[in-house]
């Protein structure tokens, strides 16, 4: 009976217990699981971040698009984007060479010399952020769009591919080439996720035309608001390294004098922004520790006079019109007092802050000096005449150029200006014109030849004269066939491009005599030296590409950062930003 009488006793208590431990079920149940899934709409924690865990950084813009394969999306945010978002096979080390990514990748290496063949094997446990593995697919993805896309960076060593195959659930691929490409370990940066944009609607045209669908790197999109000029990243949960050591890092858009203030006052702990010399002098004057660097990008400013239509395929047209041209006043126009100005681009392959960089140009090249009477004499000879106030056709029409610069983008804009007003002036009829970036590099630089008899105002293939950016991060032997390369590069499905196929490069220039010796480079069968000796001398004479300056940007830091340096040559900060701290609120 004790036994029966202390059950009875305690039977109420158990049964309290029980029904507590019910209520605590039900209300545990009707808790909403947390998200899986780091992504554009994520909504972070209730609690605010402290500020000893999020970095303000001031830029110059946050406008999109963000694809860093596509020059018209060519920008400081892009570049910072990519390398905080996106996996790459390889990286660059501190003095710029390729290193490979063991953050994502085992190993990469050659592993058949006929066919040339690389294998790389992509760690098990890297994946993107909405769980998809990063695989095999991806590599295709990539090589399918830069082969095919116009007006993207670098496109030479993807056309030399011919086959991609994996192995081990899409974690070993192997890639086969046409013929032996030594600039192998520039390929398969920033990777895209294949599985979410390859039947997107609107194409490779609109891959991260606004937005990333899935991030493969330590570092999540927590909102994006280019209207507001604000991008907030926060760590990637699903990040499979070590996490970076800020919660979050916001982007905030402002202009010189802004930013300024922003860093004084601490709201900004560090800026990478385009300056002018005000604005430089601004930041100098900040003090209180503040350091300063110059950080150039993986571009060069350039002009190109395109060898289209009937009046700039003669290449004394081509050569007065550079002769015409102030370089200096353009120079001066674009990098206006900025970090830009040091950086004089005299080289057609290499940016001046690239390691082996030297200047190339020849003394007595139409573009090395403005020489108006040189210019006279060659539209003299080409059948033009001066009749006191312009120069006439032998019909007695006007010569007539076009001007084309990306709308709005900086500092393409101020120099087509200046170049217009240059050419107005020597009495050429000159029409400046600003279409969208992708507009401009997807279509307008892109279109078919024409036959000349069949050309007529709306029919010539694209501008004269072109204003943008020429990209130089890769391998320099990439660069040379990118920038000057004939079309017909060994494809897995075709060796020859149709006689209609879009020119192989933005100045729509081809010469059969330089072809061999710019494929010998780039496939290592003569060194790129003993080439740039032989072929550049004559691609200045040309007159077809004028570059005029690198771009970079000055990046500030307050003391209360640390871990924050320029970093590798043309990767610039943000390549180390998951190693940043700051060491007070």
């Amino acid at each position: 009976m004790r036994a029966r009488g202390g059950w009875l006793q305690t039977r109420p208590i158990a049964l309290c217990g029980a029904l507590v431990l019910a209520v605590l079920l039900v209300g545990c149940t009707n808790t909403p699981p947390p998200p899986l899934v780091s992504s554009p709409s994520t909504v972070a924690s209730s609690t605010p971040t402290e500020p000893a865990r999020q970095l303000t950084v001031g830029v110059s813009s946050v406008a999109g698009g963000y694809n860093p394969h596509n020059l018209a999306d060519q920008s400081t945010v892009t570049t910072a984007l990519a390398q905080l978002l996106l996996p790459s096979v390889f990286r660059s080390a501190a003095d710029g060479s390729p290193e490979l990514d063991r953050t994502v990748m085992r190993w990469a290496e050659v592993t058949n010399a006929d066919p040339f063949t690389v294998t790389y094997q992509v760690r098990g446990d890297a994946s993107w952020s909405d769980s998809a593995p990063i695989a095999a697919e991806d590599f295709v993805y990539l090589w399918q769009q830069m082969r095919n896309s116009p007006g993207v960076v670098e496109p030479t060593g993807y056309q030399l591919i011919t086959d991609i195959s994996s192995t081990d659930g899409g974690k070993r691929v192997e890639v086969t080439f046409a013929e032996p490409y030594p600039g192998w370990r520039t390929l398969f940066q920033s990777l895209l996720p294949a599985h979410l944009l390859k039947d997107a609607p609107g194409g490779w045209s609109a891959a991260l035309a606004e937005s990333f669908p899935a991030y493969g790197g330590p570092f999540a999109i927590k909102s994006l608001d280019a209207a507001r000029g604000e991008i907030i990243l926060e760590r990637n949960e699903r990040y499979w390294e070590q996490p970076a050591m800020v919660d979050q890092l916001v982007l905030r858009r402002a202009d010189q004098s802004g930013i300024v203030s922003a860093l004084g006052s601490g709201n900004d702990q560090l800026a990478l922004v385009g300056t002018d010399s005000e604005g430089k002098g601004e930041l100098a004057a900040l003090g209180d520790g503040i350091e300063l660097f110059d950080v150039p990008q993986p571009t060069v400013a350039s002009v190109l006079l395109r060898p289209i239509g009937e009046v700039f395929t003669d290449e004394r047209v081509r050569s007065a019109i550079a002769s015409l041209l102030d370089r200096n006043a353009l120079i001066e126009a674009g990098a206006d007092g900025g970090p830009s100005a040091k950086l004089r681009a005299d080289s057609l392959v290499r940016a001046p802050s690239s390691p082996g960089y030297r200047a190339t140009m020849p003394g007595d090249v139409p573009a090395a000096s403005q020489d108006n009477d040189r210019a006279r004499r060659l539209l003299t000879e080409a059948g033009y005449q001066w009749d006191g106030e312009s120069w006439l056709d032998d019909e007695g029409d006007p010569l007539r150029l076009t001007i084309a610069a990306p709308e709005g983008v900086a500092p393409y804009t101020s120099v087509a200006e200046e170049l217009r007003d240059q050419l107005s002036t020597a009495g050429i009829d000159v029409t400046l014109r600003s279409p969208d970036p992708r507009a401009l590099y997807g279509d307008q630089l892109n279109t078919p030849s024409v036959p000349l008899e069949e050309q007529t105002e709306t029919t010539a293939p694209g501008p004269n004269i072109v204003v943008g950016p020429q990209g130089r991060g890769g391998d320099p032997a990439s660069v040379l066939a990118q920038t000057f390369g004939c079309r017909a590069i060994a494809r897995s499905d075709d060796s020859d491009a149709a006689p209609d196929a879009p020119p192989a490069n933005a100045a729509a220039f081809c010469d059969p005599e330089l072809q061999p010796s710019i494929s010998a480079a780039l496939t290592g069968r003569l060194p790129l030296a003993e080439v740039l000796a032989r072929v550049e001398p004559r691609l200045w004479r040309q007159s077809v590409v004028i570059p005029l300056f690198q771009l970079a940007d000055n990046l500030a830091v307050r003391p209360d950062v640390s871990e924050v340096d320029p970093g590798p040559p043309l990767d610039g900060p943000f390549a180390g930003a998951t190693t940043w701290r700051r060491t007070s609120g």
